[in-house]
């Protein structure tokens, strides 16, 4: 972190409820003595402003200022910091530094968010939960930006303004839109796992604290011999599962609108540290190969019997935020930042995650957004031919070269560092994946991983909000549950008062 007066902001205003003795002489922005921070300047005590009131205009100017562009998804969050330990070995698997020995440690930077509501939207509401976590690693920044949920709503990217839009406001009315919602959940069947995960009970949980977290897409490692494998990455939460009631997240929506922020704050304040194990999946490419369903689909998982979890180590969370804005409001994630020994799968969604992440916090921050202290790499020195723009915030490299290649001892590539080499073929295309089995898994979920209570809950939930859908829209929605399993349509149909009146008629 940025010091402010040669003292680290961590041990700056760590109280700021408590009296302070020896107070800092107030100063404008650029260190200049302030006289008088109560009172403008006039002509005469009635008289108008001045201009020349430097003090005002600058307080003024930059309160103007304050907001920047709140996240397009995921603008509702709350942070906290602290670290990953190594607890077994996978430097077989991997040569990524993170993993390199047990008891090897690694400070983080953890972000949970909900996905759709604005900046200012409550933290109980039902909808799916982020849980992005940044690695400051040897080799530099690690950021594993994933959800509560094994899987996404949709496989392909191109699909993803259109969710996005539908989950947010009408145009018109500037109101949530369960036409919108549902019009698009129903004309995409592939939604069906991650809409069933979100009204369940894992919707609305209990706080951030009682979340498991997964990494969604497919990523590969590779290990020092250049040998590489498929990944995927999941969290559990070493506080158990718990989650709250529809009655009670909608109580609290109204009582207590930063519950997760506050329990998340208070918890960590207490020294009741949170923590996660951390674990992988793995597949090889031949199993890849013949797997019967797409490994990279994002609206689909990995068994856990075909692919069992194998443990890494323990992310804790043991400090909060000194100061939000800086430390979680500007903490930015991009999928795109993997050391060696980490590479990205042919997983489209993790592929359009790749452009688009990066490109919002240009926009939402800058084009020096990595420079941020938040973001600024803690274990190793950057170095690159990047200068200029907007908020350069350090020495800009100084004197160095700034072109490449050059004979004046500028940075040089590292071969060690070169991605794994791998084989691709195929007719270039717009492939329609549309209806890659959308029901096998849905199914299986639906009738083996929820118990009886947990499916009358989620078809409640379900009903409650696709009975204010028109009636074609709610006729269509039945429709995909009831191809996922027969049951699961019967009880959603039964619970729309609108369609269950039409059944009724019909059997008279």
């Amino acid at each position: 972190m940025a010091s402010i007066k040669g003292r680290p902001s961590e041990e700056k205003h760590m109280e700021p409820c408590k009296p302070c003795e020896t107070p800092d002489v107030l100063t404008t922005a650029s260190g200049i003595p302030t006289g008088d921070k109560l009172n403008i300047k006039t002509v005469g005590k009635c008289g108008p402003l001045l201009v020349e009131d430097v003090v005002f205009t600058e307080e003024m100017a930059h309160f103007n200022r304050e907001r920047i562009p709140e996240r397009v998804v995921h603008a509702k969050g709350a942070g906290a910091f602290g670290y990953f330990q190594v607890t077994h070995d996978i430097t077989k698997y991997s040569k990524a530094k993170v993993f390199e020995h047990i008891g090897k440690k690694t400070p983080i930077a953890i972000r949970f968010s909900t996905a759709s509501g604005e900046a200012g939207s409550a933290d109980t509401v039902r909808d799916p939960r982020g849980f992005a976590v940044k690695f400051y690693t040897d080799e530099g920044i690690w950021d594993l930006a994933g959800n509560n949920a094994p899987v996404f709503f949709i496989r392909d990217p191109i699909l993803f303004p259109s969710l996005s839009h539908a989950q947010k406001r009408n145009p018109q009315t500037h109101r949530k839109d369960p036409n919108a919602l549902w019009d698009f959940f129903s004309l995409c069947p592939q939604t069906l796992f991650e809409v069933t995960h979100v009204f369940s009970d894992h919707g609305t949980p209990d706080g951030f604290r009682h979340i498991d977290g997964f990494g969604v897409h497919a990523f590969k490692l590779v290990n020092d011999k250049d040998e590489a494998i498929y990944c995927k990455f999941h969290y559990k939460t070493n506080q158990g599962v718990k989650n709250l009631s529809a009655e009670e997240a909608e109580k609290l929506a109204a009582s207590d609108p930063d519950y997760g922020l506050r329990d998340l704050f208070d918890a960590i304040k207490k020294g009741n540290f949170p923590s996660w194990s951390l674990s992988i999946q793995l597949m090889t490419f031949k199993e890849a190969q013949n797997e019967k369903c797409n490994p990279f689909d994002s609206t689909k998982i990995w068994s856990e019997k075909d692919y069992p979890l194998i443990p890494v180590g323990q992310l804790v969370l043991n400090r909060n935020p000194v100061n939000y804005f800086a430390e979680v409001e500007q903490l930015a994630f991009e999928p795109g930042n993997m050391p060696p020994g980490i590479e990205a799968s042919p997983d489209k969604m993790l592929q359009g995650r790749l452009f688009s992440y990066p490109d919002a916090q240009r926009y939402r921050l800058g084009p020096n957004y990595q420079q941020l202290p938040i973001n600024w790499p803690q274990r190793t020195c950057v170095a690159n031919y990047q200068r200029d723009g907007p908020m350069c915030l350090f020495h800009n490299q100084g004197n160095a070269p700034n072109y490449y290649p050059n004979s004046y001892c500028g940075p040089v590539s590292d071969p060690k560092a070169l991605e794994h080499r791998y084989k691709l073929s195929g007719d270039v295309a717009r492939y329609n994946s549309a209806d890659d089995d959308n029901f096998s898994q849905v199914c299986e979920h639906f009738l083996h991983e929820m118990k009886e209570e947990e499916r009358q809950r989620l078809c409640q939930n379900i009903a409650n909000s696709l009975q204010h859908a028109e009636p074609f829209i709610q006729e269509r929605a039945v429709k995909n549950f009831m191809a996922v399993h027969q049951d699961y349509g019967d009880r959603v149909r039964s619970l729309l008062p609108q369609l269950s009146g039409k059944m009724r008629m019909l059997h008279l």
